[in-house]
């Protein structure tokens, strides 16, 4: 299991009080590699000397934006990124998904708010226990679709044959539906069972992440075949499309 203590946190942000609070209560709460940088040079000193699993990163700095940022900082690992802001319209959401961010949480926010995402992505990221399990079947763990697999244990995309890059909560997002077929969620059930707070969270945050698992499984994205909207209920992926 993962120690908290082990998770380097990387604090991204031009406001001291905001720091400070975030680093009092992680630290409450078990994380004690907390790192701090105020814009975005020292962001990217600091992501390439530690190599953060999370990245708590503001829009607003003083020297750039955080949405451009996050592209460059995921060239130094494949961190988890939260997106912490005062920019709180739906086109501002929507645009720090598609540059990159992971979720999303608008300022003033309560700490612990973060502080529990961060814990429920750790969670996601445990391996299931395996003392007790039997022997898995070489192939458990593989979903294939039609044009597209899901390699689960290597969290890898093949699409026709070719890797395709997938970030963490596309991926986890992806591997729900592959171990859910033909089954519809609506959103908050999604938002729960997949980033695992309750449901907590707006509906831009799915709605954007599925938008990226069609943009790498679907021929024509605008046209969905394989993950499909039920309308007035949710999504599912095509049962009809499974080759296992």
């Amino acid at each position: 299991m993962t120690s908290l203590s082990d998770i380097k946190i990387a604090i991204v942000d031009d406001e001291p009080s905001i720091v400070t609070m975030l680093q009092m209560v992680l630290r409450r709460e078990g994380f004690h590699q907390l790192y701090a940088a105020s814009n975005c040079v020292e962001a990217l000193e600091l992501a390439e000397r530690i190599a953060p699993d999370i990245i708590l990163l503001d829009i607003m700095l003083p020297d750039g934006s955080g949405l451009e940022l996050c592209s460059k900082l995921r060239e130094y690992g494949n961190p988890h990124i939260l997106f912490l802001t005062a920019k709180a319209s739906d086109l501002d959401v929507l645009r720090g998904f598609a540059m990159g961010g992971d979720d999303y949480i608008t300022k003033p926010f309560n700490p612990l708010e973060v502080a529990a995402r961060i814990q429920a992505r750790i969670r996601r990221l445990e391996p299931e226990a395996s003392t007790s399990s039997p022997a898995k079947r070489p192939d458990q763990g593989i979903y294939r679709f039609g044009r597209f697999t899901v390699n689960e244990a290597e969290g890898e995309l093949i699409v026709e044959g070719n890797p395709v890059s997938c970030p963490a909560q596309v991926f986890q997002l992806l591997l729900h539906f592959c171990k859910h077929p033909g089954i519809v969620f609506s959103k908050t059930q999604l938002y729960d069972k997949v980033w695992g707070i309750n449901g907590q969270g707006d509906d831009s945050t799915v709605m954007v992440h599925i938008r990226r698992i069609r943009e790498r499984i679907e021929i024509d994205p605008g046209d969905p075949k394989l993950l499909v909207t039920v309308r007035g209920l949710g999504y599912k992926l095509v049962k009809e499309s499974q080759e296992r």
